[in-house]
């Protein structure tokens, strides 16, 4: 090992939380494995000596400086451009290079943030370019170093980067499949308001919609990380392994990913009953606060009846002709009238359905 590669080989111990986002990870050919922190030009020398290598590489702004990395590491930048200019998914086959765009999911609540994850693929290297959101790749470099000492050294140079390959999407996959758990999670919490009749909350119409745009945005993500594996299970790329067992592999992925758009798309059902049975609450709840409503009218009018009447006839016997009647004939006469009006307004009422029924 050279000066160069010393340095290199004290690396090797997976990286801790701090650990640079940019890093090479190399099989050598003199069989050691080493793994490296720096920039991307300082990779360069390592590669020559490499029989296969990782590079992944961070960058502020995936379209400025994205190109300028697949430059220095011996690409044609014109790949970068042309895949970060696809909304989620993207595959260039140049036959000595090739070009992947994937979606990096991250759910944050029921906030649904889709990052580009670019990967470049010549010769004896693997190239992974991505943005500041997406850590996934740095925590699976802390077992790349023992994932690459598993690899056969008796296989074909392009059977040895399919390998990384498949292991770099599965990571990918993986991580994105963790956005439907915190889509789950929150599905729990909205679940709650559901079982709660006694009152209509204002939120959970809100929260429900959130959720339904967060399994929409999710499905997307997934559609277009299926439809690149699916480029790659046949494999027809020049870069990418036909044998039969390594493809089989990329078939799982394929599958894994099928599975996971089903969870989904069931979510998304439930989703649809639930919003049915917000409805039905909805339309229960006001159909209730309108019996009340109307219930109350009609007691506010049996109640003014009972006002109005005996008012009436106090206003009569203050004329005149109240004087030719006793104190207490009066009082008889306007409480026998009171209870005679009342009943026949609430008889009235009742036989003309005027009532509302009764809850429940």
């Amino acid at each position: 090992m050279t000066a160069e590669q010393k340095p290199a080989s004290s690396s090797i111990q997976p990286a801790n939380n701090g650990a640079s986002p940019t890093f090479c990870v190399a099989m050598l050919k003199n069989g050691s494995t080493v793994k490296i922190e720096g920039k991307a030009e300082e990779f360069l020398q390592t590669i020559k000596n490499a029989d296969f290598a990782w590079i992944n590489v961070q960058v502020g702004d995936l379209k400025g400086e994205g190109s300028k990395i697949a430059s220095v590491l011996g690409f044609n930048h014109l790949i970068v451009d042309e895949l970060i200019v696809q909304k989620f998914s993207g595959y260039s086959d140049q036959t000595s290079e090739l070009g992947l765009l994937l979606p990096a999911v991250r759910v944050t609540d029921l906030d649904v943030e889709i990052n580009k994850l670019v990967i470049l693929i010549r010769q004896n290297i693997i190239v992974t370019l991505h943005g500041e959101h997406v850590t996934r790749l740095v925590k699976f470099a802390r077992y790349a170093v023992a994932s690459f000492k598993k690899i056969p050294k008796n296989l074909e140079d392009i059977d040895k980067l399919s390998l990384i390959l498949i292991r770099i999407l599965d990571e990918n996959n993986e991580r994105n499949f963790d956005g439907i758990r915190s889509i789950q999670e929150q599905g729990e919490s909205i679940s709650r308001y559901l079982i709660e009749t006694t009152g209509f909350r204002q939120q959970l119409g809100k929260d429900i919609y959130k959720m339904k745009h967060a399994l929409i945005s999710y499905l997307e993500a997934l559609w277009a990380s299926l439809e690149v594996i699916h480029y790659l299970r046949y494999g027809d790329a020049e870069l990418i392994t036909d044998d039969p067992t390594i493809l089989q592999k990329v078939s799982m992925l394929s599958n894994d990913l099928t599975r996971q758009i089903s969870i989904s798309e069931q979510m998304s059902s439930v989703l649809a009953s639930g919003l049915e049975v917000l409805q039905s609450i909805y339309n229960n709840q006001l159909t209730i606060l309108n019996n009340r409503l109307s219930l109350l009218a009609v007691w506010m009018a049996v109640i003014g009846t009972a006002f109005i009447v005996p008012n009436t006839i106090a206003t009569v016997f203050g004329t005149p002709v109240g004087e030719h009647v006793e104190w207490h004939t009066q009082l008889l006469i306007m409480v026998f009238s009171t209870l005679v009006s009342v009943a026949v307004v609430y008889m009235f009422v009742r036989k003309r359905s005027i009532l509302p029924p009764k809850e429940g």
